[in-house]
This record gives C-alpha cells, structure tokens and sequence, in this order.
C-alpha cells in the first residue's frame, strides 16, 4: 500500500499514534518553529500547526507547515472555515499538497468575537463538515466544488477532522462525528480528554456503532500547567470538562506544574486501554518541552 503521509503509516499498521501541537508565533520570526522543531523531532508522528487558534492572528498554518517540512518533520496544517470562503480554501489545499503537505485537518474555527479582532467580518461560507467532503471529492474524484476537473495534479492528503465528546447530548456528538466519517474523514483529534468516565461513554458508542473501524481517532492531551490554567480551562473554555477532583488536585498542590503532569500521564495510561482509540494529540499550549518527557514516560517512545 502507498500510504500518503508517515501518520497514515502508522495507524494503518496498528501502531498506537501519537501527534503534538505546535503553536505559531505572533509574528514571522521562522526560528521560533524550528526551536520547537529541533526539540520535538523524533517524539511524534506528525505534528499540527494551528490556524490562527483561538481567532488570534498567528504566522500562517501553510507558513508553519512548510517551516516543519523544511526541518525534517511532518506536518499536520490545519485549515478553519472562519476566514477563507471555498474558492481560498480550495486553493490553499492545493497550494499546500505542492509544497509537500500529505496531512491537513479541518474545522469551523473559533468566532472572531473570542479573538484579538472581533470586529472582524467571519466568513463561514462552508463548515467543516462541507468542507471535508470537498476536499474528498478534489481527492477521490479529481474535481472542485463547482464540478470543474482538476487538471494538474490531484491533492492526494491525509483528511482529519475534530471531534467533542464533552459537550451534550451524548447522541448528538457522535451523531456529529459520523457526517464526518461519511464526509471524507480519515482521522479525527478529539478535545482534551479530563473527563474520562464521558469519554469512555462516548467512544462505547463509537464502538458499538463500528465507527473507530471506520476513523482513526487520536484522543487529545493537554498537560495543565498552573492553577490560573486549570480555572481558565474548567470555567471560561467552552467544550472543556474538567471533573472537580483534578481541580481540587491542581488547586491543592504546593507544585501544580508537577501534579499536571501526573495528571497527564494517568489519563494517557487509561486511554491507551480503551477499545477504539487509535492514538493522542497532545497539545501542551505553548509548553511544547514537557512532551518529550510525557513521550517517553508513557512508553511511547522511540517512534514506529
């Protein structure tokens, strides 16, 4: 089989994945990525670079992803609907397969309102779920959205997509992840994984409906770091679940960085248990040097 991407390799022989976030700068300045590039190289399989997160203005996914190729690691760029209609985000996926893209991952995208320019005009003209049956069809199909051929050069990409088990109803979420799967999905990132009693009722559903035999589905870490974090997440993030007992841990420690991190290496150890997941998606916000450490410790390491 000719696998499109190292990630797609390895899910598809039944190695447990692991992906990490890396987070652009506010600003060109290349060196910032490489930085983190040079520290994480060899400790995942693919690694996401966001697309202007959070609606704040950040160097571009397409910019970041190829700094990543450039050194030596393998991307995941991602693409939100929020700022491009489809003939923009048609082009950038051409734009990116030509310079060496083989994994890109679409979501709607935060609101601007939430963003440092909420005054911006949000376009929106497809979601996510549009968009990756798009880019599916331009894949499988050879043809854009219009019905127009592509005559030079077919976008062969790794399609992921996201996923949130936290929020309700239970039926809805999985319901919603489904389109996905029948859109084009080949892989899909879910939110932080706190609560694990709901994400083990999520991914039962997933399972009893035969879903992960069609998606892989990477599990999302996020390592909390301070008190002022866990509050933010657990109170002000919306689809973020944070169970009262690991709050009182983070809250309750004299070393809340520490706990954190404990926190992050028992939910792995319970994750990798779960029948369906096929891997994580750590993403430490711009704590990219704790993943090594949390790489190694959960015996994921050396890299398939």
């Amino acid at each position: 089989m000719a696998y499109k991407s190292n990630l797609q390799r390895v899910l598809s022989e039944k190695k447990f994945a692991v992906t990490a976030e890396i987070g652009p700068p506010k600003g060109s300045d290349p060196g910032k990525i490489r930085k983190k590039a040079e520290l994480l190289k060899g400790y995942a399989d693919a690694f996401n670079i966001t697309d202007n997160q959070t609606a704040v203005v950040r160097l571009s996914s397409m910019g970041g992803s190829f700094i990543l190729l450039n050194s030596g690691l393998e991307p995941i760029m991602q693409m939100s609907c929020r700022d491009r209609n489809r003939i923009a985000l048609q082009s950038d996926v051409l734009g990116a397969v030509s310079v060496g893209v083989r994994n890109i991952l679409f979501m709607t995208g935060d609101h601007q309102s939430f963003g440092n320019h909420p005054g911006a005009k949000g376009v929106y003209d497809l979601d996510s779920i549009q968009l990756i049956k798009i880019v599916k069809d331009m894949r499988d199909l050879g043809v854009f959205q219009s019905g127009d051929k592509i005559l030079a050069g077919i976008p062969d990409v790794f399609i992921g997509g996201t996923a949130n088990p936290f929020a309700d109803p239970l039926d809805f979420r999985v319901d919603r992840l489904e389109k996905k799967i029948i859109a084009g999905a080949d892989f899909i990132q879910t939110q932080s994984v706190y609560n694990l009693d709901k994400f083990k009722m999520w991914m039962d559903e997933v399972y009893s409906r035969g879903l992960d035999k069609k998606v892989f589905i990477l599990a999302g870490v996020t390592p909390l770091k301070s008190v002022k974090m866990v509050e933010r997440m657990k109170f002000h993030v919306p689809g973020v679940d944070i169970p009262d007992e690991i709050y009182k841990r983070m809250i309750n420690t004299p070393d809340p960085k520490s706990e954190g991190y404990n926190v992050s290496l028992e939910l792995i150890d319970e994750i990798k248990k779960i029948k369906g997941v096929s891997g994580i998606h750590i993403t430490a916000l711009f704590w990219e040097d704790i993943i090594p450490k949390l790489v190694r410790e959960s015996g994921f390491y050396p890299r398939p």
